[in-house]
């Protein structure tokens, strides 16, 4: 099995090009064909693998935190006549299930993160499709603020999987397309049921792009585009970014060790146990100092480092189907630390706003992670304001109502404690808190809950209000934990699968949870039914010249 690495940096790129001058950057998709991250596919016509994605996502987030200054991004290709083919078939057609939908999730992800730069961050994102584009590659120019097509007779828009492959564009494409550009929902239907793709003022009309360019002036126009919006930006000027320098990682087969975060596998049980340190001092005395600690600075260090591990465990140890999290530290210190980063938001710093949306995806990273997640609140814990969020982004919170098990003389006892955090800074896909989530159309509880902000609140306190599903004594702690994890771990992982993404999201549905949660549902199902993955079905058969055999039940 290919062990996945999330690390890239501009100097290591196989497949984008990164230029920034002013306020303006390009990102240029120039796949390396023989450059695919596992062994036996070609990456012909700029289509994609998960890692031609993992450096798209690393040069968001480095315009994001290194580029300060940038103001509007072409996303264009460096090859003549093609923009984007999508995602590889031959990869899809020989990757194992899980990493097709893991791969659709993590695409998917990449897409959103565009998008918040847009709405959060004051970026703007102008597709530049120059040639051909297709499927996944379509997607991408969705996920970008304005789509500019080049107008040739021959370049054309597509979302054909449904047509060639039996499967359904799996990174949010039907989606964007209604919801987001609002394509009529019958021009939709023929739009994702042809082959060929639009073209030219078709596409125009029916709004799946914005604009066609004749091709002698193509660059022109998408720079001069490129300046109004960068015009018309609030992203500060004349500041400097934060370098994000490597993670300091220690990799064993037993888990993964970073300098606030740790994960310890338990294979046996198939559970990965889970361990975020709070800070060690005092928050930064003022926004200098925030910026001169940089990537080191706590919260956006242990930021990066949740990040990192949990696509590292979603992507390599798929067996691992229960996340057990705990905290060490001290509540006062991780409250203070939000209190320095949250009034320096406040205040206007795109730096400390940049922190707390990065802090926001990681959450719904976790959010829409299709493991079991359980929160285990301990005496020298710090669930605390935003290292709170962790444990309500769980399915089930236990907390310790006594001493530690192995120390029944000591005094600490465990506690938690509600912030500002808590209610407003990092919402969900579905536009919620998870206070909001957990206690939905509940106006009463939550009001109860913000009178309960910035106090230390006992195991007894924390159940009375809802916030905890249990809290054993230090007698039965140990039973108790036991019995729930070894319950967890003989269900079945796709009934859980199924139910966990149920249960997370509540109420309104947006983009995000439409598209995360037919992701889980529709494309899932889709990939394992014989019309798609058969050895006659449409994946397998792509490209040889033979047609798909159906299986014409409609199930």
């Amino acid at each position: 099995m290919v062990v996945v690495s999330f690390d890239r940096s501009p100097q290591t790129y196989r497949h984008w090009r990164l230029s920034t001058d002013g306020p303006l950057a390009r990102l240029e998709l120039d796949v390396d064909e023989q450059g695919g991250l596992v062994p036996g596919y070609e990456l012909k016509l700029n289509s994609y693998d998960l890692g031609v994605d993992i450096e798209l996502y690393d040069a968001v987030q480095r315009l994001r935190f290194e580029h300060p200054e940038v103001r509007a991004v072409v996303v264009t290709s460096a090859k003549e006549k093609v923009f984007c083919a999508g995602a590889n078939i031959r990869m899809l057609a020989a990757s194992p299930h899980e990493w097709k939908v893991n791969f659709c999730k993590f695409t998917n992800e990449t897409r959103n993160s565009m998008e918040d730069a847009s709405e959060h961050s004051g970026l703007t994102f102008i597709a530049a499709v120059n040639g051909a584009c297709a499927g996944g590659g379509y997607e991408l120019a969705l996920a970008c603020d304005r789509i500019l097509l080049i107008d040739d007779n021959a370049s054309t828009v597509a979302l054909p999987e449904v047509p060639l492959l039996g499967v359904l564009p799996g990174t949010g494409g039907l989606t964007r397309v209604t919801d987001k550009r609002r394509v009529r929902k019958d021009l939709a239907d023929l739009f994702a049921t042809r082959s060929d793709g639009v073209r030219g003022k078709t596409a125009v009309d029916w709004r799946l792009v914005d604009e066609v360019v004749p091709r002698r002036e193509f660059r022109t126009i998408v720079e001069q585009r490129a300046l109004e919006a960068a015009g018309r930006a609030t992203r500060p000027a004349d500041v400097r970014g934060v370098a994000l320098t490597p993670l300091e990682r220690e990799v064993t087969d037993d888990g993964l060790a970073y300098r606030h975060v740790r994960a310890e596998y338990d294979r046996p049980l198939g559970l990965v146990r889970v361990t975020v340190r709070g800070p060690a001092g005092p928050p930064p005395a003022d926004t200098g100092a925030l910026h001169a600690q940089g990537a080191d600075g706590w919260l956006l260090a242990v930021t990066r480092e949740l990040d990192d591990l949990i696509l590292r465990l979603r992507t390599n140890e798929t067996e691992l189907g229960t996340w057990v999290l705990r905290t060490e530290g001290v509540p006062e210190l991780v409250l203070a630390h939000e209190r320095a980063v949250l009034d320096a938001a406040a205040d206007g710093d795109w730096l400390a706003g940049e922190i707390l949306h990065y802090y926001k995806r990681t959450l719904k990273r976790l959010d829409v992670t299709s493991r079991s997640l359980v929160a285990l609140i301990e005496p020298g814990g710090c669930f605390a304001g935003l290292l709170l969020e962790l444990a309500l982004a769980c399915d089930l919170q236990y907390m310790l109502d006594g001493p530690p098990p192995d120390d029944p003389d000591s005094p600490e006892r465990a506690v938690l404690a509600l912030s500002a955090a808590n209610f407003g800074p990092f919402p969900m896909g579905n536009g919620l808190t998870r206070l909001e989530s957990r206690f939905y159309r509940e106006d009463d509880h939550l009001d109860w809950l913000r009178q309960e902000t910035g106090r230390p609140l006992s195991a007894a306190r924390a159940r009375e209000l809802g916030l905890v599903t249990d809290a054993p004594d230090d007698l039965d702690w140990e039973d108790e934990i036991r019995l729930v994890l070894e319950a967890r771990a003989a269900l079945s992982p796709d009934a859980l699968t199924g139910m966990e993404a149920n249960h997370r999201f509540v109420g309104p549905e947006t983009i995000e949870t439409k598209i995360f949660g037919r992701l889980t549902a529709w494309q899932n199902w889709i990939f394992i039914r014989p019309n798609a993955s058969g050895p006659e079905g449409a994946l397998r058969r792509y490209g040889t010249g033979q047609k798909a055999v159906y299986d014409r039940k409609r199930v």
